[in-house]
């Protein structure tokens, strides 16, 4: 990922979630270093690299929901935020390391 030169390092930094896996079904906010629990499913794509109906999740925190929020939406890439309980509901894609069920 490439930081954009508008972004002060250190809110990218902050901003950008950790890319290491979870245990499967454990639910961690994206946030860098946060090992909290998760409520909230970020949603979102980027139009230059996917297709309208894309939809990718970060999972958010309570206490880290506006920041990564603010972050996808000044890149115009938030889609929308749902409960994490609602997932399920809206993507058939697996988590992030997982594999899909069959």
């Amino acid at each position: 990922m490439t930081e954009s030169t508008d972004t002060p390092p250190d809110l990218a930094r902050s901003a950008t979630p950790d890319a290491t896996p979870d245990s499967v079904g454990e639910l961690v906010c994206s946030a860098r270093g946060c090992r909290a629990e998760a409520t909230w499913g970020l949603l979102w794509n980027n139009p230059t690299l996917h297709t309208p109906s894309r939809r990718k999740v970060w999972l958010a925190c309570d206490a880290h929901r506006e920041h990564l929020e603010q972050y996808l939406g000044a890149r115009s890439f938030l889609r929308g935020t749902v409960p994490v309980r609602e997932l399920d509901v809206l993507t058939d894609e697996p988590p992030a390391g997982g594999t899909p069920a069959r």
